[in-house]
């Protein structure tokens, strides 16, 4: 294993840091080997065998073209779910974790009805029905092959939530129940500021999921909004991530609408990412 995780570090460094490529090894050896924290230490002078050394390889040559490990291996952790991932849908962030927290933690009905807009690979929706048991949780998205990820994950999970393709910038041309929270992770990095992503993002993940134009970042939003303002039920909440820069914006839209009780809260990194408010 020493003489691996020597070939891991020297074919990477360079390329990434030293506490991502740290991350990397443990990650690999979990998913080849099969070891886990606790196994990789104990293991540490054992040898790796030839078969598991050639997938070793595999996945580092991809990684030294900045793919993201998480569509490498098809699969990622989400909020204590194990999820399906591949370029149809995001990886699921950290911030989004927080966003479910925060929904999950709220004095909610017991029965809930839940509807996530852009669900992707079905995280915040699986996160959410996997927490909240009683609640009647919905998903959907325009692209047809995030929502079979979604439906493959709901699958894997043995989690009971409804999946469907509708494009919620058309949401007139749908047939809608009425819900107590609808909450949406939408596109909202302006064109502008693709600068600042690096190319593991920008060269692998969707970018329909990502961006927005620089004229209207607040696309999504509204339309949820408009949506939001006929479909949620009194007193229903409505929860945001958002464009860290754009959070000012999104409460005056809010307000606009006629939405009450808006709070804006920061994520473990201090930046403006989730709003909520009632109807």
């Amino acid at each position: 294993m020493k003489a691996t995780i020597q070939y891991i570090n020297s074919e990477l460094a360079g390329l990434y840091t030293v506490s991502e490529i740290e991350g990397f090894t443990r990650i690999i050896f979990e998913a080849v080997c099969g070891w886990g924290f606790t196994d990789q230490i104990k293991k540490r002078h054992e040898k790796v065998s030839k078969t598991d050394f050639e997938k070793i390889k595999f996945i580092v040559s991809r990684l030294k073209n900045f793919e993201p490990i998480q569509y490498i291996l098809g699969e990622t952790e989400f909020y204590g779910l194990k999820l399906i991932v591949n370029p149809a849908v995001l990886i699921p962030r950290p911030e989004t974790e927080e966003l479910v927290q925060w929904i999950t933690n709220s004095k909610l009905p017991g029965e809930s009805a839940i509807l996530d807009i852009g669900t992707g690979s079905g995280c915040i929706a699986l996160a959410i029905k996997n927490q909240l048991k009683n609640s009647d949780v919905f998903g959907i998205d325009i692209s047809e092959k995030a929502v079979d990820v979604a439906r493959q994950n709901a699958i894997k999970n043995n989690l009971d939530v409804g999946f469907f393709q509708a494009d919620i910038l058309k949401w007139e041309e749908f047939e809608w129940k009425n819900y107590d929270v609808i909450v949406s992770n939408p596109p909202y990095i302006r064109e502008s500021e693709k600068v600042q992503m690096n190319s593991n993002v920008l060269d692998y993940e969707p970018e329909n999921a990502l961006f927005v134009s620089d004229l209207d970042p607040l696309v999504f939003y509204r339309s949820i909004t408009a949506f939001a303002k006929k479909y949620l039920a009194k007193n229903g909440i409505l929860y945001f991530e958002i464009n860290e820069n754009l959070g000012l914006e999104m409460k005056e839209m809010l307000v606009d609408f006629g939405f009450k009780d808006i709070e804006i809260r920061k994520d473990i990194n201090g930046k403006n990412r989730m709003i909520c408010c009632m109807k």
